[in-house]
């Protein structure tokens, strides 16, 4: 793990000042010591009991071996039926485990500087829309100032254009650039063969045409007809995760094939032209981005694989309707389509991670956690004691976080429910500042940054989470199969050629001063 500090100076509203690239220390010695001696237990307790089998072994004389080849031969019926019948449990085993999912490599999207909008560019394009009142570009500018946001962020074309024109034809050409520049780039690195794809799934929440986005990619790549093509829409942020869920799934199925994953949102159409605050948050927020993920069950691959994929768990809340509401699109009083956060949305995040991480925590969670856990539930709910719920270390779980970055609330939230250091929030917070939410496809641009600084090793684990409207809260587990070098990454990793400016400062307040005014 490359831990070591190296400065990187930035300008900030308050002056220059250093950033340290850091990683944080690991817990104090009497927890550590702990957390040894309850993981390995078992092997602690079975000690004395190999040792002494050790010792009676060492004692053995050749007569000793001979009386038990004889018993042996005078009971060979029974060893025989022993030993088929373990046989035949070891098959049945064998044939019924889950075949292993590993992931090839991924590559995201990186736009043209012809697409690059700053947040002067953003309040300029808002006001020559004119379709905003001065108290909602106020808004929107105050929204922007704290977002988090950086000045490389991209648009679409037809949202740039003076006036903007956005279509259907320009929403098609935003999609084919980014699903297109993404499965090149991946397609290149991998060297694998667009006909040997087995299954191809497609997320995008807003923009679903007809043909679909996978029949698009199906027609670009002319795939082999018996292709396995879904195309997954309306399912939020969190619609990523879930794709390479259902392409788990489907490579149970599909027996030495490969998953082509694509996960991307599309601005184009989906730019908000009303003045309903709940409405106007998107705007603000969202940009042009995608991933293209290659997934594989060949157990050849796995020696040329970046990770294994060992858990995803999903968690919906869609039954409750305060849930189901938060992230809902409609039409404003003026009948203008958009989609509308509510109010309740960090609320509602909030209860939907808490569920879905007390289904992965016992999946992930040393025993030394899950002790202290559930001594701190016993105590509380038994015994009465006055006493806070143990909050699990999950740095004792994963060396790598990529939380969604879907803005800078939801960041500070999962980052203090959940422990988190400046240093493990690095690669959410830095992807928001450089490419802004990128929707699903924003935990890849976070991953990649993880690898662009050298910090994947053999053997880390890194945890992936998203929200999504529905509402959904969704993660999967991934574990390391070799070292990543920064130097081999080539252009499927976008911040490659500028990783050294990373990480930056970002004020809590950024001014925006527009060319305009």
């Amino acid at each position: 793990m490359s831990g070591a500090a190296q400065g990187t100076t930035t300008a900030g509203s308050g002056g220059a000042s250093t950033i340290r690239n850091q990683r944080p220390r690991g817990p104090g010695y009497l927890k550590l010591s702990y957390h040894i001696a309850v993981s390995n237990a078992v092997y602690i307790l079975l000690a004395p009991f190999a040792a002494a089998l050790a010792l009676r072994a060492w004692r053995l004389t050749p007569s000793d071996l001979a009386a038990a080849r004889a018993y042996l031969l005078a009971n060979l019926p029974l060893a025989v039926a022993v030993l088929s019948v373990a046989s035949a449990l070891a098959t049945v085993y064998l044939a019924r485990r889950p075949r292993a999912v590993y992931l090839l490599d991924f590559a995201c999207y990186k736009p043209g500087p012809e697409h690059v909008v700053t947040r002067e560019t953003f309040m300029d394009q808002s006001k020559e829309a004119g379709v905003f009142t001065d108290d909602n570009l106020a808004f929107q500018q105050k929204i922007l100032e704290r977002s988090g946001l950086g000045q490389g962020t991209y648009f679409p074309a037809a949202v740039l254009n003076s006036p903007p024109n956005p279509c259907m034809a320009e929403a098609r050409r935003e999609a084919e650039a980014v699903m297109f520049g993404a499965i090149d780039s991946l397609l290149a690195k991998t060297g694998v063969r667009a006909r040997d794809i087995g299954v191809v799934v497609v997320n995008c929440s807003l923009f679903n045409p007809t043909p679909s986005l996978s029949a698009m990619v199906v027609n670009h790549y002319k795939l082999r007809g018996n292709v396995a093509s879904y195309n997954l829409g309306g399912m939020g942020c969190s619609a990523g995760l879930i794709s390479i869920d259902l392409a788990k799934q489907l490579l149970q199925v599909h027996r030495n094939s490969y998953a082509l994953v694509v996960s991307m949102e599309n601005i184009t159409l989906n730019w908000y032209w009303g003045n309903d605050r709940s409405m106007l948050m998107s705007n603000c927020l969202f940009r042009m981005g995608g991933a293209a993920i290659l997934l594989s069950n060949r157990g050849a691959d796995k020696r040329r694989s970046k990770y294994q994929l060992v858990h995803t768990v999903r968690t919906h809340h869609g039954a409750d309707d305060r849930a189901y509401r938060c992230v809902f699109q409609e039409e404003d009083k003026t009948g203008r389509v958009g989609v509308a956060l509510s109010k309740d949305l960090m609320a509602v995040a909030g209860e939907a991670l808490k569920t879905n991480i007390t289904t992965l925590g016992p999946l992930v969670l040393p025993m030394s956690e899950q002790v202290l856990f559930l001594a701190s539930l016993i105590g509380k709910k038994i015994f009465g004691l006055k006493i806070k719920p143990y909050i699990p270390d999950f740095k004792m779980a994963f060396e790598h976080f990529c939380i969604h970055a879907g803005g800078r609330a939801v960041l500070d939230t999962i980052e203090k429910n959940l422990e988190l250091s400046d240093w493990h929030m690095e690669p959410s917070r830095m992807t928001l500042n450089r490419w802004g939410n990128t929707s699903s496809s924003s935990l890849w641009y976070e991953l990649a940054y993880t690898e662009a600084k050298g910090r994947v090793r053999r053997g880390n684990r890194a945890w992936q989470i998203a929200f999504g409207s529905g509402f959904k809260c969704n993660s999967a587990v991934w574990h390391a199969l070799r070292d990543i070098h920064p130097a081999k990454e080539g252009g499927s990793n976008p911040w490659v050629e500028e990783i050294h400016r990373f990480p930056v400062e970002v004020p809590k307040v950024e001014s925006v001063v527009s060319s305009s005014s």
